[in-house]
């Protein structure tokens, strides 16, 4: 599967930065299309287009910033605004969910589907701000996020627990999916024999893959980190069989049977690190500094050959925020593991 798009000319501006979005995409069905929603840096965010027949939906939603991209290529593929019918966030980190309500007020006949510990915080995401402005600080949450959009609670559908909803036919089934949030759904689409997992399993950059496949690290993001609930969220989605996952970060890849074992062995290992940080004074360094550690003993053994500082900037993020994750965690339960 080659990147493809085109530049289509959207541009816009913060304080901060001028954007030139481009229209960049992967097809990796004829009906499910992953896009780039240039977070951070390309290659480490994605959202989903899942098409069927007239009717098409949105999984996750990348940040404000990214509406642009998803507009341009409903545009190029000739879909209209209204026939998007769902826009359904795995869960409302904001690298999931940030862009939720601007594509709400594009979308005039989508309804939201979120998990229902979510759905308060798609509505009014006062909270929510507030949340990942203290994780970023208040310019990086500027830069990243801009303005979070109310939803219409009216457009709201809570995702119980095997929810069902009906794209023109086609059956996807949300599931409550806690361990790395307790407001995290995965959806499956028994078409396509695939799971959108959003974090739930775990993160394989493009960058790090090799010939012995994709490597996996599982994010222990602030501030939900549940090890037991994971564990079992994970054996869950392996009893339908899947043959793929569609990731969040980053696309899709195959054969999860033969990778789930090391998100479960990733689970313990933190676990294990953590309690051995736990009466650092101050332990947040320790953390970040064991992580960093962890990833670079494991990516030498998968027979990554990039230079150990490429090593550390792809990963700087997910490894101060797995740090923190572990960090609050330990303040909360982490002596009840």
């Amino acid at each position: 599967m080659n990147w493809s798009g085109s530049d289509l000319g959207y541009t816009f501006t913060n304080e901060k930065r001028l954007y030139q979005l481009k229209s960049s995409y992967q097809n990796i069905r004829s009906d499910i299309t992953c896009i780039e929603t240039h977070y951070q840096r390309e290659g480490l965010a994605s959202c989903y287009l899942l098409q069927e027949g007239e009717s098409a939906a949105l999984i996750d939603t990348g940040t404000p910033y990214t509406v642009a991209t998803i507009m341009a290529l409903l545009e190029q593929r000739g879909l209209r605004p209204e026939q998007i019918r769902y826009v359904i966030p795995t869960h409302v980190h904001l690298d999931h969910a940030g862009g939720a309500g601007q594509l709400m007020q594009r979308l005039p006949e989508a309804r939201l589907v979120v998990h229902p510990f979510g759905a308060r915080h798609m509505i009014d995401p006062t909270r929510l701000a507030a949340g990942a402005t203290a994780v970023y600080g208040e310019e990086q949450f500027a830069e990243d996020f801009g303005e979070l959009v109310a939803v219409d609670p009216e457009r709201v559908i809570k995702a119980e627990d095997e929810l069902t909803i009906d794209l023109n036919g086609r059956q996807l089934l949300c599931l409550d999916t806690p361990g790395h949030a307790r407001h995290h759904i995965c959806v499956w689409d028994r078409q396509s024999r695939g799971f959108f997992t959003g974090d739930t399993f775990g993160i394989a950059y493009q960058e790090l893959t090799t010939a012995r496949g994709p490597f996996m690290l599982l994010p222990s993001t602030p501030v939900q980190f549940d090890p037991v609930a994971w564990h079992t969220t994970l054996d869950r989605l392996m009893t339908f069989q899947p043959e793929r996952m569609y990731l969040t970060h980053y696309c899709a890849i195959e054969h999860p049977e033969t990778l789930v074992d090391s998100l479960h062995q990733a689970i313990d290992t933190y676990v294990e690190i953590a309690h051995a940080c736990r009466t650092a004074e101050p332990r947040l360094p320790l953390l970040r500094q064991r992580l960093q550690e962890l990833y670079l003993n494991q990516l030498r053994q998968h027979q990554c050959t990039l230079p150990a500082e490429e090593i550390e900037r792809l990963l700087a993020l997910d490894t101060e925020l797995c740090a923190q994750g572990l960090d609050v965690w330990l303040s909360k339960a982490g002596t009840r593991y």
